[in-house]
């Protein structure tokens, strides 16, 4: 994108800055980090990548779904080869088990702790974000009364609220709209 329209911008001086400025409003030049060039591209993956920085590990434990004595029946008595549940006098008597495919079977590829959670990101790259994301709120044109786009960003400030369901345990209380 291009650079910020204006290179001068005029500024108010408060009542009690008067000594300081003679003109009421005076007009200085723009800092170099409002000319910065704007690139969403950048913007968008220092943050998703920081943002994955905050997480902490999580995986099913090693023993679930294997916490039975099934064996397999073979083969000729009708029914696939899959792991079944010994005993009777239970439901549970002769449910397949193990496999992925079963109710209350281990799930495919088991989560495990030592995936890779967090994200390296080079300090340029940082840097070069943080100046894209200031000089994209110096053009009217992307600020967000300019273009309409407030009410549906005060509609996602106000849908704050606590999530249904059992999430609310589980570190996701609150959900809200995306938003613009």
């Amino acid at each position: 994108m291009a650079a910020a329209a204006r290179p001068l911008v005029s500024v108010q001086t408060l009542p009690c800055l008067n000594d300081m400025v003679t003109d009421s409003a005076a007009t200085v030049a723009l800092p170099d980090v409002m000319k910065a060039s704007i690139r969403p591209d950048i913007v968008n993956y220092v943050h998703s990548n920081i943002s994955k920085n905050s997480r902490q590990p999580y995986a099913v434990s090693k023993k679930a779904g294997h916490q039975t004595s099934a064996e397999s029946w073979g083969t000729g008595r009708a029914v696939s080869r899959i792991p079944r549940v010994p005993g009777g006098g239970t439901h549970r008597a002769g449910q397949g088990a193990y496999g992925n495919m079963c109710r209350g079977g281990r799930m495919f590829a088991p989560t495990k702790i030592w995936r890779r959670w967090h994200r390296k990101i080079n300090v340029n790259q940082k840097r070069y974000a943080v100046v894209s994301a200031i000089a994209a709120s110096a053009i009217p044109s992307l600020v967000l009364k300019e273009i309409g786009a407030f009410p549906d960003a005060e509609k996602a400030k106000d849908s704050h609220a606590i999530r249904p369901g059992k999430g609310k345990m589980r570190n996701r209380r609150y959900i809200s709209r995306k938003g613009p």
